[in-house]
């Protein structure tokens, strides 16, 4: 690809002039991805400011003025720069083999060698760690050891088949001594299937490329099969596969573990994977790389939209749309634009038209812009004039869901005013176009079509948009539509529509009229009173049931009218009531006995009245009707001795259950004994509970100090002498005299009474104490 070509450029640029006569060892990258040493078998290190970047530099490392860098081999070295601009050169470490790799960041520098790794801190000048390597049966130089730095403090060890990540941590201080002042800690080990070739970090995972041998079933001799680089999860003590690929290089059955490296660069999150014949470039996935896989299977649907994250690119958008055309799904097709086409004016008006071609408008039709992004008013007409052409039900829902600042009102009004003259009774149509003169805010004819079709949106309408004037004359339409609304409507804007105004517009259909003055009557008993004459005549029409209730709550209809009324119609309640509220109870009792021959409701009325002249005429009425003596009977003991009763009934009469009604007078009789007597108790018991009470209070004393006055000669009631004789009275009331201020006693001889209490008419009081020295 363009990065292994570039890579393959620069290098042949360089080494062609500057060819090195021996093997190259290893390249190093610096942080920034800009620099690269190269270190080979003669001992000697190169540096190089190029598009790549290579390893084993300080960050501080630049191809002008590098400072600092380390070189391996049976020694490590330090090589510094001092003021004079001179190299200083300084053993890290000996004495343990070769050393086979060297990995350094920000202070710390970790090198590997055939014992194992160690880490050292720039810093301190102090060698924090030793991590010897687990499996000493493998030859190192076959199966050298990878390193590679996750951050500035944690440290990827690969060697064999086993990986270590040790973090690098401050020690306390408290524990330091003659210690390092840094420690390392293994968060994690564990053991692969395969031998590791080399390790990258990728965020938090870890990128491993392994070296595979194989068994055969054919040959009993492992074969080398191909490299394998797989990302791992790495967890406390194991690992969890995350993804694994096969790689095919060349040669690859002739290659050892040594042959294979694994480089990367962080800037730009590019892996390269390094053999004897190739250089392969392995970099994340993402979405484009996802998109191009789909779109070569045709599988459009997933490639634009499986990530609601990704913005579709146009080209793929609209070839998904024009697959989705070409297979005959053109709602999909529709539905898609939103997203494809955004707001891209031109685009979304070349699709309507497109659509319109292939006559499927009305597939697209819900999925036009309506919000800040609009089209041409036009392409809106020419859709709503589809749908009136073919589908009435469509158009009308197209006018409630869209906006009508998208399209020309009156152009759209006057279409429908055309359709209508074909189909002048279409309720659809008519609906549609109430609803277009309620968006030209032309109410009135509005509201004309909705109490044509009794739309059920015409008291909404009216509530909205004020339109109480404009149904003055309309009230009797209204009330045909639906009478609950309508008078509910109108009493509740009163102070928009009198009741005179109704009244009178419903002067010519008194079964509403009543309807009205009904409510208002229940509203409020005294705001339709100049009506209440004309009601009862109403009530007795169209509503009998509720004719009493109104005579029995009303105190502004004329009586006299309506007894006459009642008695043409022959309403006996009604006349009974009335008779009885005029004062003509014996009249209202006869009709009762009479008329409605019900004793019950006789004695109930005798009850209610308290009156002994009506008793008299209940009984008199009564003692020739066997059914009436026993009602009688069974109710008047609480009102009338049922002994002038009984007394008057002709001997030889026969009562039905009269033995019933005797025992229960009796009943009642003793009830009313041992009421009286639990009374009389009660009353004895309280009165003597106050006497005591009032005796109590009035033992007590009462208090006389210098600031008491006599209430006849208003002085000083003690004397400010108090070695003279004096005489004062005190009554209950405390009133105070002087003795010889008192009037003369009254007509009761030795008690003297308070005559300021007295005059006052608040009750005697007497006097309770009488004080003389």
């Amino acid at each position: 690809n363009g990065v292994t070509e570039i890579l393959q450029k620069d290098a042949a640029s360089y080494f062609k002039c500057n060819c090195f006569p021996v093997r190259i060892n290893q390249i190093s990258l610096d942080e920034s991805g800009e620099h690269v040493g190269i270190c080979s078998e003669d001992g000697k290190v190169r540096a190089l400011c190029s598009e790549l970047v290579v390893v084993a530099l300080h960050p501080r490392f630049s191809s002008s003025n590098y400072k600092q860098f380390v070189t391996g081999g049976n020694k490590l070295l330090l090589y510094e720069r001092n003021w004079l601009k001179r190299w200083k050169t300084s053993t890290l470490h000996e004495g343990e083999g070769t050393i086979t790799n060297v990995r350094w960041r920000a202070n710390l520098i970790a090198w590997a060698n055939n014992v194992g790794v160690k880490i050292y801190d720039i810093s301190t000048k102090q060698r924090i760690t030793n991590v010897f390597r687990d499996n000493v049966s493998l030859r190192p130089d076959m199966y050298p050891c990878s390193l590679c730095w996750k951050d500035n403090s944690t440290l990827i060890i690969g060697w064999g088949s086993s990986v270590k990540i040790c973090a690098v941590k401050e020690r306390d201080h408290a524990e330091m001594r003659d210690l390092p002042s840094r420690y390392v800690e293994i968060v994690s080990a564990f053991e692969t299937e395969f031998f590791i070739s080399g390790l990258a970090p990728l965020a938090d995972q870890l990128v491993n490329l392994y070296f595979v041998k194989e068994n055969s079933d054919h040959v009993e001799e492992e074969f080398r099969a191909r490299p394998r680089l797989d990302i791992i999860q790495p967890l406390p003590e194991g690992f969890e596969e995350i993804s694994s690929d096969a790689l095919t290089v060349r040669n690859f059955q002739e290659n050892e573990c040594r042959d294979y490296r694994l480089e990367h660069s962080e800037g730009e999150s590019l892996f390269y994977i390094i053999s004897p014949k190739d250089i392969v470039v392995a970099k994340e996935r993402d979405q484009d790389d996802h998109i191009d896989w789909l779109l070569d299977k045709k599988k459009y649907e997933v490639s634009v939209f499986k990530d609601q994250g990704y913005q579709a690119d146009l080209k793929i958008g609209m070839a998904y749309i024009n697959h989705l055309v070409e297979k005959g799904d053109y709602d999909t097709a529709a539905r898609k634009c939103q997203k494809v086409l955004g707001k891209n004016m031109e685009l979304w008006e070349n699709e309507v038209y497109r659509f319109k071609t292939i006559g499927q408008l009305k597939a697209i039709s819900q999925y036009l812009p309506r919000g800040d992004l609009r089209l041409r008013p036009a392409i809106y007409e020419m859709i709503l004039n589809e749908f009136l052409k073919t589908d009435y039900e469509g158009f009308a829902t197209l006018i409630r869901e869209w906006p009508g600042e998208l399209y020309n009102n009156m152009t759209i009004v006057q279409a429908v005013a055309d359709h209508l003259k074909k189909d002048p009774t279409n309720s659809t149509l008519l609906t549609t176009l109430a609803e277009l003169y309620t968006y030209d805010q032309r109410y009135d004819r509005a509201l004309e079509i909705y109490l044509r079709l009794r739309h059920k949106d015409v008291y909404q309408l009216i509530h909205k948009h004020n339109l109480f004037s404009s149904i003055e004359d309309k009230i009797v339409l209204l009330m045909d539509f639906d009478k609950e609304k309508a008078v509910d409507m109108l009493l509740d804007n009163e102070d928009k529509i009198s009741t005179d105004r109704v009244v009178e517009e419903l002067r010519d259909r008194p079964e509403l009229l009543h309807i009205y003055l009904h409510k208002l009557f229940k509203r409020d008993h005294h705001k339709g009173q100049r009506y209440h004459e004309r009601q009862i005549g109403l009530y007795a029409e169209y509503d009998r049931p509720n004719l009493l209730p109104f005579l029995r709550d009303s105190i502004h209809c004329p009586l006299e009218k309506a007894l006459e009324i009642c008695q043409e119609r022959n309403f006996v309640e009604e006349t009974v009531f009335l008779l009885s509220r005029m004062g003509n109870c014996r009249r209202a009792l006869q009709m009762i006995m009479e008329e409605l021959e019900d004793v019950d409701k006789a004695i109930e009325f005798a009850k209610e009245q308290d009156d002994a002249e009506l008793w008299e005429d209940l009984i008199s009425y009564s003692i020739d009707k066997p059914p009436f003596i026993t009602g009688l009977l069974n109710n008047i003991g609480t009102h009338v001795d049922p002994i002038l009763l009984i007394h008057r009934i002709k001997e030889g009469m026969e009562i039905p259950n009269l033995r019933d009604s005797l025992v229960k007078i009796l009943h009642d009789y003793n009830l009313q004994i041992l009421l009286r007597e639990g009374c009389e108790k009660i009353l004895v018991a309280d009165s003597l509970s106050l006497l005591q009470k009032m005796h109590r209070t009035q033992m007590r004393g009462v208090r006389v100090d210098e600031e008491s006055i006599c209430e006849s000669c208003h002085a000083s009631i003690l004397p400010s002498d108090m070695a003279q004789n004096f005489s004062v009275a005190v009554f209950h009331c405390r009133h105070m005299f002087h003795k010889e201020c008192l009037p003369s006693p009254g007509t009761i001889p030795g008690v003297q009474f308070c005559n300021i209490c007295s005059a006052k008419r608040r009750g005697p009081g007497s006097g309770i104490l009488e004080m003389i020295k």
